[in-house]
């Protein structure tokens, strides 16, 4: 489980009236710092980036500069081992990922990790790694989303499913025909069609929250919305849905709605809700981590970015969540920003606050 655990982080502290935060950045050789500020060190008449691997200098000594002009208009003279001037490793480590992503975006069929890790001048496992940290996702993963991508595209601009399938880059069509409910929600040819002929059964619960919206496809439950009109829930139901066709629920669906407006009431109860939501590799990743959290507690973005192995993939992360279609089945209001104060919430600030109340009573 994912528990309470908001801390402070100086990362972006590095303002020019921020002179502590920098020193400790300097003396911790924070990667993340370098290109935010440089220091120049008066014994030698040198200037660094905040990583320099050189022996820590004494504080007094140590004097921070803007940018690297600054520091040279003051005639220090750049380091030779951390050499300031050139890319740091974070752009380094970026543009190898990005030729990756081309090499992977241009090729006719996925090429083979050791291929292309050789292609950047990195080890196959370093390069896994680096991959990771940079995309938040794994180079398989990529690939397989470019695939879905280019599925998508090839089967709505080629004359036959045939001809989509080989454009896209799959071997076979066997192989397809098996991945393709994954990849798509539906068949092949009902996707063609812009979904028409998709059967969404929905209905419009009420709560203490105001309107609640469920939807499910056979799979499971595709949406769970909240607000105060249910007409206007309905309308932006249609219009994320707009080939398919929305069948009001049935006797049984509404005992579904009850359920979804259970978990509403109560949501430190959880819920086990069979669930049919689409979303990249990424987003996939966040939902199920937003589903590991513990009731009665918060995290932050950054919580959940590490929690997923990307630490540096804050900001996808909370787009991540202000994508959740299902609200409270994947408790998105769980997360808040560092300092523990809350952060935007799709379905209301105030609402947010209330689940919250809840689960911590």
């Amino acid at each position: 489980m994912i528990g309470t655990a908001i801390v402070k982080d100086e990362q972006f502290a590095f303002g020019s009236d921020n002179a502590d935060h920098r020193w400790r950045a300097v003396v911790r050789r924070q990667a993340d710092a370098d290109g935010r500020f440089f220091y120049s060190v008066k014994t030698t008449g040198v200037y660094c980036r905040p990583s320099c691997p050189s022996r820590r200098p004494r504080r007094e000594n140590v004097a921070f500069h803007e940018t690297r002009e600054d520091a040279e208009r003051l005639g220090f003279r750049p380091c030779r081992r951390c050499r300031p001037g050139a890319p740091t490793l974070l752009q380094r480590r970026e543009a190898a990922v990005s030729r990756a992503c081309r090499l992977i975006d241009s090729a006719e069929d996925e090429p083979r990790l050791d291929e292309i890790a050789r292609a950047v001048g990195m080890s196959r496992f370093h390069f896994h790694r680096i991959f990771r940290a940079v995309t938040g996702v794994t180079p398989k993963r990529y690939a397989a989303a470019l695939r879905r991508s280019r599925v998508r595209d090839a089967l709505l601009n080629r004359a036959t499913v045939t001809e989509a399938v080989y454009d896209s880059g799959f071997n076979s069509g066997g192989r397809f025909y098996a991945d393709a409910p994954a990849i798509l929600g539906m068949k092949p040819s009902t996707f063609r069609t812009g979904g028409r002929g998709e059967s969404i059964r929905f209905a419009v619960g009420a709560s203490t929250l105001g309107s609640v919206l469920v939807a499910a496809t056979t799979k499971g439950i595709c949406a769970i919305s909240l607000g105060d009109d249910p007409d206007a829930l309905i309308q932006a139901l249609e219009r994320r849905f707009p080939e398919a066709e929305l069948v009001g629920g049935d006797a049984a669906f509404e005992s579904l709605v009850a359920k979804v407006v259970g978990v509403v009431e109560r949501p430190s109860l959880g819920s086990n809700l069979p669930l049919d939501v689409r979303g990249t590799a990424f987003q996939q990743r966040v939902w199920q981590a937003l589903r590991e959290t513990s009731p009665g507690t918060t995290v932050s973005y950054s919580d959940i970015a590490k929690h997923i192995d990307a630490p540096k993939s804050v900001r996808a992360v909370a787009r991540a969540c202000a994508s959740n279609p299902v609200a409270v089945a994947i408790p998105c209001h769980r997360v808040v920003r560092m300092d523990g104060s809350l952060s935007g919430y799709r379905w209301g600030v105030e609402r947010k606050q209330i689940l919250l109340d809840r689960e911590a009573s």
